[in-house]
Parts: C-alpha cells; sequence; structure tokens
C-alpha cells in the first residue's frame, strides 16, 4: 500500500518541473490527482503520462473563478482533498533600477496572490487533516541581485506557512512550505533569459552549492511527498530547504 493510497491530491502548476515530478510520485504512492495549469497541451501530455489516476484542469491562479472550478473537478471525480501542493509561480528578475510596476504586480500577482487564493478557495473542499505544501524558495533568505520582487514574493509564502497552519489546525490540517534552491526546470527559461546566460547562472550557482549541481525535480517531489503524507504527521508550519546545501553550510 502507498502513502497516499486512497488519497485525493491537487497540484497547481501540475503540468511541469516540480509539480509534475510530483504528480508521478504521488500516482505512484497510491494518489488520485487533479493537476492545475495554464497550457492546455502541457495538461493534456502530463495527463496522459500519469494515466487514469490523473485529471487536468485548465486555469489561472489569480481567477478565483478558475480556482472554484478546479476544486469543484477533483470533488465531483474524487470527492475530498486530501493533499494539496500550491506549487505555480513565475520567475521574473530585474534590476531594482529598471523594474516596473507591471513587473513587481505580475510577481506578486502569481507567487502570493495566487497561494493566497489557491488556498483560501480551497478551504471547503479540503478534508479534515488534509496536508497543504506551498512552494517557496531559498531566496528568501537569500540577497540575490536582480530578484527583489522574486525574493519578497517567496518570503511572503514562507510566512503563509505559518499564518495558514494558525488558522486551519483546528482541523487538523497540516500547512508547510518547501524550499529548492536551484532546480533543473524550465522556469529559468519562462524568466526569458536565453540559453547562454542559463547556462552561466547554472555554472555561477552549482559552484556556490556543496554538492555542485542543481537539484533534479524528482528530488523536490521526494520531499513535497513526505510533507503531503502521514510520515510528517507532527510537522506543522515550518519550511523544508532541499538546496544541497546552498544556505546550510
Amino acid at each position: 500500500m502507498g502513502k497516499l493510497s486512497g488519497k485525493t491530491a491537487v497540484i497547481t502548476g501540475g503540468n511541469s518541473g516540480i509539480g509534475l515530478s510530483t504528480a508521478k510520485a504521488f500516482v505512484d504512492e497510491g494518489a488520485n490527482v487533479v493537476i492545475f495549469g495554464r497550457d492546455q497541451k502541457s495538461l493534456d501530455d502530463a495527463v496522459e503520462t500519469l494515466g487514469e489516476a490523473a485529471i487536468g484542469v485548465r486555469g489561472d491562479v489569480t481567477s478565483d473563478t478558475d480556482l472554484d472550478a478546479l476544486y469543484a473537478a477533483a470533488k465531483e471525480r474524487f470527492g475530498k482533498v486530501d493533499a494539496l501542493f500550491a506549487n505555480a509561480g513565475i520567475a521574473d528578475f530585474a534590476p531594482l533600477a529598471d523594474a516596473s510596476v507591471d513587473h513587481f504586480d505580475r510577481v506578486f500577482d502569481v507567487n502570493v496572490k495566487g497561494v493566497f487564493k489557491t488556498v483560501q478557495r480551497g478551504i471547503d473542499a479540503l478534508s479534515d487533516g488534509a496536508s497543504v505544501v506551498l512552494t517557496t524558495s531559498v531566496s528568501n533568505t537569500k540577497g540575490m541581485a536582480s530578484m527583489s520582487a522574486y525574493s519578497a514574493s517567496k518570503a511572503a509564502v514562507r510566512s503563509f506557512a505559518r499564518t495558514f497552519s494558525a488558522e486551519l489546525v483546528a482541523r487538523g490540517i497540516r500547512v508547510n512550505a518547501i524550499s529548492p534552491g536551484p532546480v533543473a526546470t524550465p522556469i529559468y527559461t519562462r524568466a526569458g533569459l536565453s540559453e547562454d546566460e542559463i547556462e552561466a547562472m547554472g555554472a555561477g550557482m552549482a559552484d556556490q552549492i556543496p554538492l555542485k549541481r542543481f537539484a533534479e525535480p524528482r528530488e523536490i517531489a521526494s520531499a513535497v511527498l513526505f510533507l503531503a503524507s502521514s510520515d510528517s504527521s507532527y510537522v506543522v508550519g515550518t519550511e523544508l530547504v532541499v538546496d544541497g546545501g546552498w544556505t546550510q553550510i
């Protein structure tokens, strides 16, 4: 029997990267999975990969209507939601002197408001004793150039793990945050960086990481699985850092 047998999980940003790897890990452990994302083709491809235990719902985490449709689809197909991975986010970087209001608003709309709404609109769908995992980043504690808005947005998500826990723990709902270091995912391409810029940034970061490499998405997924399952039954409001030792050594 898997660690999530008989459970239903909702994963935002579940059509690629960390989200998709986590969806695969959850399905392997017996869960039914509902993945949510903005791109229909990648959703369809992901569902085909995941098999009959998964469905995809297209939508945007900044839209109440889309989120309501997500939870309605999850409840109609599988019933109550036992695990929620609020993972959707964007990486959009700009130097402080050049950052526009649109840049700031875009980052905070998705990374902060999107996480807030994802959990808020899902409260009634969550079963008592459910687990909620939020994706933050080690950038919430590191000062890195051109990442002011992004890092601040991830610090807000870290705070949510504490405050959401304080509000939901009476129902036995545990909220925790996963805090990855650099991960080999498409997010850097979507941040507008060229292949050369990504390669240069990757080499520089990898040299600073004690393990001398980026994480693979499956390594982050394993940590999310821990937080989503009963293995972490006494873990509430915390941040699990998975960064190859980058912020710890």
